[in-house]
């Protein structure tokens, strides 16, 4: 793979860069990101994460994961999720965002619904 990173950026203009993991689900999101940024409508869902449809079905790696705030998670291969808190489940893991609190991005994120652009970091 090309690229490891990309970078996530709110509405709100918060950015976050993030690693990418090393499996085919990641590899599949890097390959749609060199195509152009993907600009994804979250919504909040269980007071620990933000989830929004990507757009298209990525391969699944799914693997049982105690998820921690900046973890980024493709869920059912199609949806992109990023943890502010912790959650246990059987998810693919995409990446991590590095050096962000849950409260941090919270913060960033907000309550309620918002749009996160993903970019290939250049």
């Amino acid at each position: 793979m090309e690229t490891r990173t990309i970078t996530l950026t709110t509405e709100g203009g918060a950015t976050f860069t993030a690693t990418l993991a090393d499996n085919s689900s990641a590899r599949a999101l890097a390959e749609m990101l060199a195509g152009g940024d993907i600009a994804i409508d979250m919504e909040d869902y269980g007071d620990m994460e933000k989830v929004g449809p990507i757009g298209r079905s990525l391969p699944r790696n799914d693997t049982p994961t105690t998820t921690g705030p900046g973890d980024l998670i493709l869920y059912q291969g199609k949806y992109f999720v990023i943890y502010y808190g912790t959650n246990s489940w059987t998810f693919t893991p995409l990446g991590r965002i590095e050096g962000a609190s849950g409260s941090e991005l919270l913060k960033a994120l907000g309550r309620g619904d918002v749009k996160v652009t993903l970019s290939l970091k250049k």
